[in-house]
């Protein structure tokens, strides 16, 4: 089970008061910040402009986390900071941001935001209340009030070393809480990812959703088929490939915003609450964790190739029960099972072939005799196939998948001596034969036709 990460009782609602806490009361170490966002920062202000360090990166710190992020916040409008800095590009329609380019590092850089009551040219809202544009700017204060959670509603001042706090996220950091600053259904509306964020943040973080955030999101999860599925794939890489991808998806399932995301997925894990589906699913996202855990290298290709097996192989079952060969029928499979998911979270082309590649893949793992074997260990997706097929064994605990990936264990161990004896025991000779040339037909344009 998933540990309990929604509060109890809700705590006092979020209200604007500002508290300003000092250096020698926040811990915060300019030795800690980045050398490139202190560079921006100290240009910023010295060019006359407000230059905040903001968001995660103040909570990180105050956490004692070593931040992914360093992001900032200013008066001055994009236009003003492209002046400021030769390396700087203006990117972004629905938040106009500015990017400080220190060769691969990007320091972003936010105008501060004011209420956006009127839409017209910098403004607009659809009729569900979800924010398309928003370049309205203001003060810190409505700067302050249009941020998320109160914990990344911080501000690190760089023209005294202060930390601005203006609705209790020192308290919430100290009391390892999750609260929404305003009203949670209306911040949902205008972006449905935030209730995403929420888990993301409780899991990554280890603290509890308040009572009062969590309560409307399962009534309000069906919002997130108003977000492109491009933006939802980049999410979905961050929870589940954040090395809390476990933890992440059973709190995503518990709130009911697994569904809209992975409709087919979830049909299928309501159909068998603890079968092989479920199996699957979080065997692969523990591997996962473990992997990123370990500095290891993780794609996303296999994670959907995991998230989809099933419904390929079911798609793929019902065409072979109409008349059509079992290949023609994985690949029509592969083809309609990645189209549908597109349709909520959607799949870029590098990520889906290698996927096709692991399921086609299985397939084929089973035919060992002769050269077939030795010629299956160099196909580049081998690897990949044979963890998968491992997986597969243990969430399906069938006797001839588990027999198999012993098997392909013990070859990969072995010298070729013996892997060609396992090849004979199975009713090959063993023998690594080169594929017959084919030969061109011999020209008759030198013939005589006498």
């Amino acid at each position: 089970m998933a540990k309990r990460l929604i509060g109890g009782d809700s705590a006092a609602p979020a209200e604007a008061k500002l508290a300003v806490i000092p250096r020698k009361q926040h811990g915060i170490s300019r030795d800690d910040i980045s050398e490139n966002a202190l560079k921006v920062l100290y240009r910023l202000h010295k060019g006359g402009f407000e230059a905040y360090l903001v968001g995660g990166g103040v909570r990180d710190l105050l956490l004692r986390h070593q931040p992914k992020d360093f992001d900032i916040a200013t008066n001055a409008t994009p236009e003003q900071v492209r002046r400021l800095f030769r390396n700087c590009r203006l990117v972004g329609r629905r938040f106009r941001l500015a990017h400080i380019l220190f060769g691969r590092d990007i320091i972003e850089v936010a105008t501060l935001r004011g209420h956006h009551q009127e839409t017209g040219k910098h403004a607009k809202q659809d009729d569900s209340g979800r924010l398309l544009r928003d370049n309205v700017y203001g003060t810190i204060d409505e700067d302050a009030e249009r941020r998320d959670f109160t914990v990344n509603g911080l501000y690190y001042d760089i023209s005294d070393f202060s930390v601005r706090d203006y609705f209790g996220g020192m308290e919430d950091l100290k009391a390892r809480r999750l609260r929404l600053i305003g009203d949670p259904a209306t911040r949902y509306r205008e972006d449905p990812v935030r209730m995403i964020r929420a888990v993301r943040f409780a899991t990554k973080l280890d603290f509890t959703i308040d009572k009062s955030a969590a309560k409307p999101i399962p009534a309000m999860a069906n919002l997130l088929n108003t977000i492109p599925p491009a933006r939802l794939f980049e999410e979905t890489l961050k929870l589940l490939m954040s090395g809390k991808g476990l933890d992440n998806f059973r709190m995503m399932r518990e709130l009911g915003l697994w569904g809209p995301m992975f409709p087919m997925q979830e049909k299928q894990l309501a159909r068998s609450p603890e079968g092989k589906e479920l199996r699957l699913i979080e065997a692969m996202l523990k591997n996962t964790d473990d992997r990123v855990n370990a500095d290891m290298p993780v794609t996303p290709a296999f994670l959907y190739a995991a998230l989809l097996w099933y419904v390929v192989e079911e798609k793929a079952e019902a065409k072979c029960q109409r008349g059509i060969a079992p290949f023609d029928a994985l690949t029509a499979a592969c083809g309609e099972a990645i189209s549908s998911q597109c349709k909520t979270v959607s799949l870029p082309r590098r990520f889906t072939t290698p996927a096709q590649e692991i399921w086609q893949l299985q397939g084929r793992l089973d035919k060992r005799s002769g050269a077939r074997a030795f010629r299956l260990m160099e196909h580049p997706r081998f690897r990949a196939a044979y963890d998968f097929l491992l997986l597969r064994a243990e969430a399906e605990q069938d006797q001839e998948l588990l027999e198999l990936s012993r098997w392909w264990t013990r070859f990969q161990e072995c010298d070729e001596q013996a892997q060609r004896q396992m090849v004979r025991a199975l009713g090959g000779d063993g023998r690594r034969r080169r594929k017959p040339r084919r030969r061109k037909p011999r020209s008759d344009s030198g013939k005589s036709d006498d």
